[in-house]
């Protein structure tokens, strides 16, 4: 993985936050339990741009956690755009809907509390582009359900698929679970001739999935 100096650097060369997506920051790791999951300024910026290139009508976000990813690709939607976005956790729900109100995108961001399994299915949207960041054990499951709800040219982003470069000793870390599991999705991704994909480097590994077929 890439150094603390080199990161740094590259946070120095990208394009910084808004105020708001700053203080969202700070509360989730004054607040909330494991705050290291929130995405942060770099990874957030580039969910805004790829937004912004992709223009899609509606996307989905399985993992909203305090909210900074889905402000972010709300902030790079077309007019008329939607974010759908999944929690799990009916304890972020205040928090999320408060920050998505002082970011002015509340219209633009449908938020849904639940079991991501369970409320995929009830979606009527067809989505143009996906952002996977939940329960890394579920990960198949997940692009397994939101597959048929994704438009022919439209894009599944995963967060996480290189889990701390665990994954490339899968032998050594048999009894990891989530290595386990993110190893046998990442082999999916790559076996599935639906999709054209590629594996970035950027903070913990993002697998972006192009659906062709």
């Amino acid at each position: 993985m890439q150094s603390e100096e080199l990161t740094n650097y590259i946070n120095r060369n990208t394009t910084g936050s808004t105020e708001v997506l700053k203080q969202l920051q700070r509360e989730t790791y004054l607040k909330v339990f494991h705050p290291q999951m929130i995405s942060g300024p770099y990874q957030g910026r580039l969910l805004t741009m790829l937004t912004q290139m992709i223009q899609p009508k509606r996307v989905l976000e399985i993992g909203t956690f305090t909210g900074y990813i889905a402000i972010c690709m709300a902030m790079g939607l077309p007019e008329n755009g939607l974010v759908h976005t999944i929690e799990i956790k009916e304890e972020l729900e205040d928090m999320i809907r408060k920050y998505l109100k002082l970011a002015s995108v509340e219209n633009q961001v449908k938020l849904h509390i639940g079991d991501a399994k369970l409320v995929i299915p009830t979606l009527e949207d067809r989505f143009d582009l996906v952002f996977i960041d939940a329960k890394k054990m579920d990960y198949e499951a997940y692009y397994d359900l939101i597959f048929p709800k994704v438009n022919i040219g439209g894009y599944i982003l995963t967060d996480n698929v290189l889990w701390y470069g665990k994954v490339l000793d899968e032998e050594k870390h048999a009894n990891d679970k989530r290595t386990v599991a993110l190893n046998a999705f990442n082999k999916k991704i790559q076996a599935d001739d639906r999709v054209e994909n590629i594996l970035l480097p950027i903070r913990d590994g993002i697998m972006i999935a192009r659906k062709i077929l």
